[in-house]
């Protein structure tokens, strides 16, 4: 598995308006790094969300930084 876990963010038109969100499911990236922002931990949000993978959390975190560091980041749809 790729160390980025980049696989797990997938864009699609159908799904939350063609936002990134992780596998194919209704979390939107931006979802993920408000939990994360608000000071929830990773633990925290799984335990919450037992449909979320710590992988997913560490996906969204990387591509974030991906994004804001200017690289070119290509999610399969």
């Amino acid at each position: 598995m790729n160390a980025l876990h980049l696989e797990r963010i997938t864009i699609n038109p159908e799904i939350c308006h063609g936002k990134p969100c992780i596998r194919q499911m209704r979390w939107p990236v931006e979802v993920i790094l408000d939990l994360l922002g608000s000071e929830m931990t990773i633990p925290e949000i799984i335990e919450d969300h037992p449909e979320l993978e710590k992988e997913d959390i560490l996906a969204c975190i990387n591509y974030a930084r991906l994004l804001i560091s200017g690289n070119i980041v290509k999610i399969a749809a």
